[in-house]
């Protein structure tokens, strides 16, 4: 039987102007090759940088590269590798703290922000639950799945019942379009009304769905689609 899954609409999004691509990659380059550096000072930092930059195109999506993929770069060390992770583990973790204590529709900016840092720059789809109690106060931020380039696992079923032991009372969730373009396929709009409907049997909100990606986000009830 056919499990349902998110699927990712094929789409690109349009260039940068010229100008500030060229700018942006200076600066990300200085910054990445700093990092490098720290990590193993006699490496060749500046190279390094320019190929992970050549191959992943940003620096978000450098810190988000897969462990195979990193190493693929030639002077790349385990050493250097940890210390990646751990500047992008910082860099979520300060994100993720503003949410604590907070009504999250209420700081829904901050909600975007923390979602671009973890999840705008993967190369996979992931889907992510925020589980939310009476107040809108954050329970649990937790991945649901990840996938492949083009589509992640979604089971409704398993959201409501991760969502009743935690006795949460809302919803919010979050998934990630590595082309590029948020566009909701049919495919997520189906499973999301199928959640909404559910959630609402069990006395549930579904707030929302935001599709992201690094250049902007779709939010499902701003559509009208929940």
């Amino acid at each position: 039987m056919t499990k349902p899954e998110l699927t990712l609409a094929h789409s690109r999004t349009a260039p940068l102007p010229k100008l500030r691509r060229v700018a942006v990659d200076a600066a990300q380059h200085d910054l990445l090759a700093r990092l490098l550096a720290a990590a193993a000072p006699n490496a060749p930092s500046a190279r390094m940088a320019a190929t992970l930059l050549r191959q992943h195109g940003s620096l978000a999506r450098v810190l988000c590269a897969s462990d195979q993929r990193l190493k693929s770069v030639s002077h790349m060390t385990e050493d250097t590798i940890a210390h990646l992770r751990l500047t992008q583990a910082v860099a979520e973790t300060i994100t993720r703290k503003q949410l604590d204590h907070r009504p999250i529709l209420g700081s829904w900016q901050t909600v975007m922000e923390y979602c671009r840092a973890t999840m705008a720059h993967r190369d996979v789809e992931e889907v992510r639950v925020f589980y939310l109690d009476r107040k809108n106060h954050l329970i649990a931020d937790e991945q649901h799945s990840r996938g492949t380039v083009d589509h992640a696992p979604f089971y409704p079923r398993e959201v409501i019942k991760r969502a009743l032991e935690m006795s949460a009372s809302a919803l919010v969730v979050v998934h990630n379009h590595p082309s590029g373009d948020p566009t909701p396929s049919t495919g997520d709009i189906a499973l999301t009304r199928q959640l909404g409907e559910a959630s609402k049997m069990m006395g549930l909100t579904l707030h929302d769905h935001i599709i992201i990606t690094p250049s902007g986000e779709v939010s499902f009830r701003a559509e009208g689609l929940i």
